[in-house]
């Protein structure tokens, strides 16, 4: 998995390629952990994630909240159709902004 981070202000975007598994989960939590603690807009551009696991589920829908508890927002852009289907059968969509 490679990601590619965009930070400009407070809007950050963040791209993920590839899989999102356990094994690469970390990854993107690093990635996030890593982000400006000013940064109040993520993005998250799935346009390239291939398949997403539940440990790469967990990692996204805690950063949502992170950023809802420090005022900010994520959403989530881009996702292929095998994606939004997990998001979409796990529930996730009514709980994560989620853009096509």
């Amino acid at each position: 998995m490679e990601i590619n981070t965009t930070i400009d202000g407070a809007n950050a975007t963040i791209a993920i390629v590839g899989n999102l598994t356990v094994v690469t989960a970390p990854k993107l939590e690093a990635a996030f952990a890593a982000l400006p603690g000013d940064a109040s807009d993520l993005v998250l551009d799935l346009s390239n994630l291939d398949y997403v696991a539940s440990a790469g589920l967990r990692v996204v829908v805690s950063q949502a909240k992170s950023m809802q508890r420090k005022g900010g927002s994520m959403r989530i852009t881009n996702p292929n159709d095998e994606v939004m289907e997990v998001f979409d059968v796990t529930g996730l969509v009514d709980i994560l902004e989620i853009e096509r």
